[in-house]
């Protein structure tokens, strides 16, 4: 049995954020005289940069001895799925690199140990490409599960049409958009080893991408899978800044700083409405959790509202 932090549960938002989408109003005499309908409520598991960590930190570490490691997350997993039923599980990338198990398996342990946990979709972070654009499409044989990026165009290289924009997910009745952006390549990655994939403002891209999703593909939620990183003290794109300059966006599951947050922040975005922004440092230390309720309007418009869940450290059983 995985012993989890005992941290208390409490809800990160004190009261219900509507984001009202088709015209509703919150304050609709409809929702407030009608009887209310049943929300329909989806945990939304994710990882970010857990960096080869296929087994727990030594135990003579002195941070993190006996901790992290893929079998206590599969386990937690587990457990947390036989308690909720059907989940969403996310990656923010750099799955790649940190062990020696990537530089002699080359990514095969990682990606067979996600897909034996039910990944459903993950993004591409920097150390992904450690062994080249060819080193991801050898290993995507081993992958039960998707990758999105929505602001690098793949067009003339192998990653062309295996990498897509954004996947959607059908989950508890649910219809929820996941899409990807990473973040610039050049000065991170050697150019041979990222070829000829071009960079593109992930602010524009993530914009374009979020509109449709939203409007053309109907999604009662979206959210992205960002490597940007959560914050910087330049004028580079973070995940705060993302999320102020973009709209139709619910959710930011970052990575790539490896930030321990013990909740979800709040940020508000381009037209003033809420969007969650949420990190769990690297290594698979912790599993982030987001449960995500959904309540229709009465008048067949909807609106979307989350509660946050502290992250779930994982610890030595």
């Amino acid at each position: 049995m995985v012993e989890l932090e005992k941290t208390k549960r409490r809800d990160f938002i004190k009261k219900t954020i509507y984001l009202v989408g088709f015209g509703a109003l919150a304050n609709s005499p409809l929702r407030i005289m009608a009887k209310e309908p049943e929300k329909t409520t989806l945990l939304v598991l994710h990882t970010n940069d857990w960096h080869s960590r296929i087994e727990p930190f030594p135990e003579i570490d002195k941070q993190n001895g006996g901790m992290g490691g893929a079998a206590y997350r599969a386990a937690l997993i587990k457990s947390i799925r036989e308690r909720e039923g059907e989940v969403l599980l996310l990656d923010s990338g750099d799955i790649f690199q940190g062990t020696p198990y990537f530089n002699f398996y080359g990514g095969e342990l990682e990606y067979k140990l996600m897909s034996a946990m039910g990944y459903d979709c993950a993004t591409l972070g920097n150390h992904d490409f450690d062994n080249g654009i060819e080193g991801i499409i050898s290993q995507l044989p081993n992958a039960r599960f998707q990758f999105v990026n929505a602001n690098y165009d793949f067009k003339n290289t192998a990653l062309e049409n295996v990498v897509k924009p954004y996947s959607i997910f059908k989950k508890k009745g649910l219809k929820i958009g996941v899409f990807g952006v990473g973040i610039e390549l050049y000065g991170l990655v050697p150019e041979k080893l990222y070829g000829k994939i071009i960079y593109n403002d992930p602010i524009a891209s993530a914009n374009h991408i979020a509109a449709h999703l939203k409007l053309v593909e109907k999604c009662d939620v979206i959210i992205c899978l960002s490597h940007l990183g959560y914050k910087y003290n330049n004028n580079k794109v973070s995940d705060l800044v993302f999320a102020e300059k973009t709209e139709h966006i619910d959710l930011i599951l970052g990575g790539h700083t490896h930030t321990f947050l013990n909740e979800p922040v709040q940020v508000k975005n381009l037209i003033n409405k809420n969007v969650m922004v949420n990190q769990v440092g690297w290594a698979g230390l912790r599993l982030g959790a987001i449960r995500i309720s959904f309540e229709p309007f009465v008048n067949t418009n909807r609106a979307v509202y989350m509660n946050g869940e502290p992250a779930i450290n994982i610890e030595k059983v």
